[in-house]
This record gives structure tokens, sequence and C-alpha cells, in this order.
């Protein structure tokens, strides 16, 4: 299997990875968003649809096999890590030690998330955003005279493929904006077409869609 589809931003030589996770080469870091760890444990609390108890442990899964195949020394969780504040402390005993392994070794970050605001428990540094030049990292798009990368809206894109539709978790970036997919088991997504991509995004957008076998198209509106 690939690793990824690599490509241009911001003047720099990234990797999308089939499962929706960044790779950045040069600064050895891998970028994953919108976790949203702990999701089956809020909605088991509040009432919600009841989801499989194992959905942290095939997002950390995930998360291990990346780190494995990239060898990423740096870890960047672009926000909404965990599904609500407090979550990281409620965490079953098998995730947050997986979360600790994962960690040994490495420089860990978060930033804050609309789910998340303010530090976790777990190690690691915790910041509003990281400004690594040249680019800007923080969770939701916001602009700035640098290159930025976020998350936060879950994207996806459906297109034609020999006779039937596919949709899938993407990537989206233009000259000015690169948005992450959700990297969290049963997290969801919003369609390109979507009014705030479509407000947000160049009018020569691409979408990379994620999958053993990745696609680059223009982005569907």
């Amino acid at each position: 299997m690939s690793l990824g589809l690599p490509f241009q931003f911001g003047g720099e030589a990234l990797i999308a990875l089939t499962t929706g996770a960044l790779f950045w080469p040069a600064q050895d870091l891998l970028v994953v968003s919108d976790l949203h760890m702990g999701k089956a444990v809020r909605q088991a609390r509040f009432g919600g649809a009841v989801l499989p108890p194992y959905e942290g442990r095939e997002t950390l899964d995930r998360l291990a096999t990346d780190l494995d195949r990239t060898g990423a020394r740096r870890v960047l969780c672009l926000g909404d890590s965990f599904d609500a504040p407090g979550l990281d402390t409620a965490l079953p005993d098998e995730d947050r030690s997986r979360f600790l392994a994962l960690q040994a070794g490495r420089d860990w970050i978060w930033v804050e998330g609309n789910h998340d605001p303010g530090p976790v428990e777990l190690g690691g540094q915790h910041l509003a955003d990281l400004h690594l030049p040249p680019l800007m990292f923080r969770h939701i798009a916001k602009g700035c005279d640098a290159p930025e990368i976020s998350g936060h809206y879950h994207p996806k894109a459906t297109l034609a493929l020999r006779g039937r539709r596919i949709t899938r978790p993407c990537f989206l970036y233009d000259s000015r904006r690169l948005i992450l997919p959700a990297y969290g088991t049963y997290t969801g997504g919003l369609h390109s077409n979507a009014a705030a991509f479509t407000g947000l995004m160049e009018p020569n957008a691409r979408a990379i869609l994620t999958g053993p076998r990745m696609i680059e198209i223009p982005m569907p509106r």
C-alpha cells in the first residue's frame, strides 16, 4: 500500500496519507485532526446514538500504523482530539495507555479545538495554534498572512467513477488554505459543495480523496 499522495502547499512538499493524516517530511511531522476520542463515552452519557465501544481503539490503531509508516518523531493533533472537555480523563484504561505509549520518545503538540478548549491531562504541549514557518496550524480556518492548515469541518467529496458515485473523506486545498479530513472513527463529514466551503475556498481549490486508492480532483461544488 502506498504511503499517500504527495503535493505542494505553501512551497512545502507534503504527503496526504491514505488514512486522512498529513505528513511533512522536512519537519518529521505527522498531523491529524478531529480524532474525537471518547465520542462513544459522551453519547452513552447523554443519550445519543449508541456507538461501538472500540471506536477509540480503531483510531489509535490507525495512528500507530501511520507513525510506523512515516517514522515521524513529532505529532500535531489539530483540535477536537476529544469529543468534549474532560474526556481525556474518561478514556478507557487501554486507550489511555495506548496514547502514552505512542507519545513516548516523540514531541507531541495538542492544538485546542471547539470540542476540547484548553489543556488535556495527557502529556505534550498545549497550544491555541502553532506557527511553524512557513505554515500556520490551527483548528478552524480563519485566514492569516501564512499559508494555513486546519481541520474542524470534516470535509468529504463525491465523484462518479466507472458509473457509480463514491463519497470519501478528503483534503481540500488552494493557494492559501489546507483543510484536513476528520481522522477519528464515526466522525461524519461535510460535503465539499456546502456553503461553508464554497465561500471559504478559492475557485481553483482541489480535493484529495482518502482511501487505498487516493484520487485528486477539482473540489466538487
